[in-house]
C-alpha cells in the first residue's frame, strides 16, 4: 500500500520518533520478561505481545491522555503504549510491593487509572463490557472522552463481544473495539472456528461501522484508529477496528508450538512491525542510523533499570494479604 508522508500524517519528527521508542520499548520489555521468566524471577502465567506492537501504540497515539483503555491477557503492549511505567509494571510482574498491584496481580491484571489504563484482564473477552460500562459513564457525565477495547479475535466468539457491542451500538456509546487478529486462540487456529473471514465483518449485524487493517503497519493502524476515534468523539457512536498481525510467541511462556505450520511464522517474521516502521521513517528523514543505534541503547537502559527496580523491591508483607482485595465498604472479619 501506499503510505502517507509524514507531513500528510500530521505528526511531528520527535513524536514518530516517539512511537518508534515505545515499540522498542514493548519489544525489549517483553523480551526481558521471557528472559527473567526463565530464570524464575516473573510469577505467574504470562503472554507475550512480541510482534503485536504496532497494534498498541498505533492505535494509542490516536488517543488523548484523558481517554481509556481495557486490556487483555497479552497486555503489557496496551499499558506500556498508555503510559504506564516500565519499572512498576516489571515489579508486579516480580510479585513486588512497588507492582501496579503491589505485586498482587502480576501479569494479567495491571491497571493504572492515572494514564486511562483500566486494566488487563485475565478472562478472554473480560474487558469488552468494561469498556462498555466506561463509555456509559462517558455519556452520562457529558464528556467527549474515548473508551478503546483491545481484545483477540476468539473473543469475538463468546457472549461479552456480542453484549457489549450490541449495547454500545444501541446506546450509540464512544467506544472503539479494537481486535487484533493474531490468528491464534490459544493453541487452536482462529479461521477453524469462525466462518467469516473478518472479525469486522460482524459489525453489520449490530448496524455499526466494521473496519480492516494490517495491524503490522504502525502508519495504517494510526490513520485507521485517528478517523474512527475522531467519528466517535463526534457522537456517531461505536466502531469496531480489526487490526490483522501475528503472535510471534506462544500463547503463553513454555508453549511448545507444536501446533503450528512449519516456516509460518518465519514468513510473518519478515513483516516485523518495527522494521517496516523503522524504513518508513528513514524514507521520511526522520531516523538515521546513529539515532536508530541511539534509541536502542537508550531503550536497552531503560529494561535494565525497570528490571533493577523490581529486584531492589520488597515483597509485600504477609499483613496486607487482603488490603486491595475487598471494599472499604464491606469489612471482612478474618477470624
Amino acid at each position: 500500500m501506499t503510505h502517507p508522508t509524514k507531513e500528510e500524517l500530521g505528526l511531528t519528527d520527535d513524536y514518530l520518533l516517539e512511537l518508534y521508542h515505545q515499540l522498542l520499548t514493548i519489544r525489549a520489555f517483553e523480551e526481558r520478561v521471557k528472559y527473567e521468566s526463565s530464570l524464575g524471577n516473573v510469577l505467574g502465567p504470562t503472554h507475550l505481545y512480541i510482534g503485536e506492537e504496532a497494534v498498541a501504540v498505533g492505535v494509542c497515539a490516536a488517543l488523548r491522555p484523558d481517554d481509556y483503555i481495557t486490556s487483555t491477557h497479552r497486555g503489557h503492549g496496551h499499558a506500556l503504549a498508555k503510559g504506564c511505567r516500565p519499572d512498576r509494571m516489571m515489579a508486579e510482574l516480580f510479585g513486588r510491593e512497588t507492582g501496579y498491584c503491589r505485586g498482587k496481580g502480576v501479569s494479567q491484571h495491571i491497571a493504572d487509572f492515572s494514564v486511562g489504563m483500566l486494566g488487563a484482564n485475565g478472562i478472554v473477552a473480560g474487558g469488552i463490557p468494561i469498556a462498555t460500562g466506561a463509555g456509559l459513564a462517558i455519556q452520562l457525565k457529558q464528556s467527549d472522552q474515548v473508551v478503546v477495547s483491545f481484545f483477540g479475535d476468539s473473543a469475538s466468539n463468546r457472549g461479552p463481544f456480542h453484549e457489549g457491542i450490541n449495547m454500545a451500538s444501541v446506546w450509540r456509546l464512544p467506544v472503539l473495539f479494537v481486535c487484533e487478529y493474531n490468528h491464534f486462540g490459544q493453541y487452536t487456529y482462529t479461521r477453524h472456528v469462525m466462518r467469516v473471514e473478518n472479525v469486522a465483518d460482524r459489525a453489520a449485524g449490530y448496524a455499526i461501522p466494521g473496519l480492516v487493517v494490517d495491524g503490522n503497519d504502525l502508519v495504517a493502524v494510526y490513520q485507521a484508529a485517528h478517523g474512527a476515534i475522531d467519528s466517535i468523539r463526534a457522537g456517531n457512536g461505536p466502531i469496531l477496528l480489526e487490526c490483522k498481525t501475528y503472535r510471534l510467541e506462544g500463547h503463553n511462556i513454555g508453549d511448545e508450538l507444536y501446533y503450528r505450520t512449519p516456516g509460518e511464522a518465519e514468513a510473518w517474521r519478515a513483516k516485523d512491525p518495527i522494521g517496516r516502521f523503522c524504513t518508513w521513517l528513514k524514507d521520511q528523514g526522520v531516523l538515521t542510523e546513529a539515532l536508530e543505534a541511539e534509541t536502542q541503547a537508550r531503550v536497552q537502559a531503560e529494561i535494565d533499570a525497570a528490571v533493577t527496580f523490581a529486584e531492589a523491591s520488597p515483597f509485600p508483607a504477609v499483613e496486607t494479604a487482603v488490603q486491595d482485595v475487598f471494599s472499604a465498604d464491606y469489612p471482612v472479619r478474618l477470624s
